[in-house]
């Protein structure tokens, strides 16, 4: 009897209250319904945030794991003040992606599992109390985020022309995340940003992964240059650095381990590589600028961050001796960070950079278009594309894009793409959250908010009003590489970016553009990655002053 409890207990805690069969005045269905609450043993008090069904027809990965924008079907509703035992409905009318309603889930065994997303009260130095997900350093993904809550995925029949009522509790919480312990080459630091914490009211964090190079220990008197290499949240090793022979197939393996061994060989130059680590309740990442809805993390980065790495390595303390890199989101901030602080860094280079200029935000020209779901043209309306393939076919359009963030989260906490763009750009609303550029049911364009992208972030603009000051800094330092069929349209900014500044004056300055035909997101070159630190070893080298040695290129 006790093996009998053990094994059947907890799924009929889990799993069934009912099949519910429920019918309106034509025989349709009015009700499918899932009631989602949370044990009180693995959590006792309210929760203000987020629940979510996962709806998957497989199980060799936990249903929460495979949410993606063309993943399986999930809903989420937003929950205020819940106790634990107290249910929550989500139904036919609660939005889902990537099917819009549960009515869309055909008839079918299904494997089904509920998320708690658990939010955290910040009460900002700017007056307004808001409630976002606050990272624990997995990198704003609330679906493997530690201290969220979630069920053992359950496999049951799933009919939406006889109705259906289902109970799910969560039962389970997610775990820390493991500290990664360092070693000779990688190095790690974490430290309580007290310009970041004053902000939203709670101790927020930055952190660092370092690379150091052969003979580090061994030479003491010698200072090194530093790559400073911008993306998202990671806490991998820069360059995927590992002396792990690759397991299997493991592309990504391959190219750490190839790297390592070139790292570790002579005649290879001796730099310090470091990848930032600076999560914000709205995305895995700030975008390394300071902002009116995430703060001044851009301060926190230059003054607090930067510092602190340079008090504890050996870094050479000079522009000339400090570069940039980084793709997509991290293209952009790297553009930004030598924009916005051209007499702090030297040299920038950029791969498939988020957009450079508006006029083309994964397909939205939010100066120019009314609806970022639609292109209007008299009586023609076409769906605005946000994501394709490198030989044009498309794969989800802007709306598609957006609803699935919205699914996510409401009022931006999505922790996604459009999401922190207009968290980073844009104004706060009267909400405490951010002005929204758009209405994110029906893609109304806010031509308020748009002038105020332009006037704050939007990186050509800058330039154009700018460059009478700035040009004479920026000389010589921006480089760009992108595919020229990027999978998100990013190569359209920067031909735009490029087009300016092919009409600067005072001084001229083209700057340096690589366009690699048919060649998606995010193509960074056709270098390896050693050869990269190669070329970044020459670019550094010859930039330093004249009366200066270059003991750190070899040993």
């Amino acid at each position: 009897m006790q093996l009998i409890k053990r094994i059947f207990l907890p799924s009929i805690l889990i799993v069934f209250l009912s099949t519910s069969f429920l019918f309106g005045r034509e025989g349709t269905p009015s009700h499918l319904r899932f009631q989602i609450s949370f044990a009180k043993s693995i959590h006792a008090t309210p929760v203000t945030g987020r629940v979510y069904v996962v709806i998957s027809k497989t199980n060799n990965r936990e249903p929460r794991t495979q949410i993606s924008r063309r993943g399986t079907p999930f809903f989420g509703l937003d929950i205020g003040n819940l106790k634990p035992g107290s249910p929550v409905t989500i139904d036919e009318h609660t939005l889902g992606s990537p099917v819009e309603s549960l009515t869309e889930i055909p008839e079918g065994d299904y494997f089904v599992q509920c998320i708690v997303n658990i939010y955290t009260q910040f009460k900002r130095a700017d007056g307004h109390t808001v409630w976002l997900h606050k990272d624990r350093w997995e990198g704003q993904r609330f679906n493997i985020s530690p201290g969220n809550l979630y069920s053992p995925a359950v496999k049951i029949h799933l009919d939406h022309k006889k109705g259906y009522n289902f109970k799910l509790i969560a039962t389970r919480k997610i775990p820390p995340i493991k500290k990664i312990p360092d070693t000779k080459w990688v190095k790690r630091i974490k430290i309580r940003s007290k310009l970041l914490s004053d902000f939203w009211g709670q101790p927020m964090y930055l952190g660092a992964t370092i690379l150091l190079p052969r003979g580090y220990e061994d030479h003491p008197a010698i200072y090194y240059p530093v790559d400073y290499i911008q993306g998202h949240f990671s806490t991998r090793s820069p360059y995927g650095f590992t002396g792990e022979p690759p397991q299997g197939k493991s592309r990504w393996g391959k190219r750490g381990f190839d790297f390592y061994q070139a790292w570790i060989s002579d005649n290879f130059p001796r730099m310090i590589l470091v990848t930032f680590q600076h999560p914000c309740p709205y995305f895995d990442d700030s975008y390394a600028v300071n902002s009116v809805n995430c703060g001044p993390y851009g301060d926190a980065i230059l003054t607090e961050l930067i510092p602190e790495i340079e008090t504890r390595f050996r870094v050479i303390r000079q522009p000339y001796a400090r570069i940039l890199e980084g793709g997509s989101t991290g293209g952009w901030e790297t553009l930004a960070l030598q924009i916005f602080h051209p007499d702090f860094f030297g040299g920038a280079f950029g791969y498939c950079p988020d957009p450079l200029d508006f006029s083309d935000v994964e397909g939205i020209n939010i100066y120019k278009d009314k609806n970022a779901y639609y292109k209007v043209n008299n009586w023609v309306r076409t769906p605005t594309i946000s994501v394709r393939n490198p030989d044009g076919s498309i794969q989800i359009s802007a709306k598609q894009k957006n609803y699935y963030e919205l699914v996510r989260g409401t009022k931006g906490r999505s922790g996604e793409q459009f999401d922190i763009w207009s968290a980073v750009y844009g104004p706060v609303g009267d909400d405490g959250y951010f002005k929204p550029l758009y209405d994110k049911v029906s893609g109304k364009i806010d031509s308020t908010v748009a002038f105020y992208w332009q006037e704050h972030f939007d990186l050509r603009y800058y330039l154009e009003q700018n460059w009478s000051w700035i040009g004479a800094k920026l000389v010589g330092k921006l480089h760009v590489f992108t595919g020229d069929m990027d999978t998100f349209y990013l190569n359209n900014g920067v031909h735009l970016f490029e087009a300016f500044l092919k009409k600067t004056k005072n001084p001229h300055y083209e700057g340096f553009f690589w366009y690699a035909p048919r060649k998606p997101h995010c193509w960074a070159g056709p270098f390896t990655s050693a050869e990269r630190i190669k070329f970044f070893a020459v670019y550094i080298a010859k930039n330093t002053p004249r009366n200066v040695e270059t003991l750190w290129w070899n040993y």
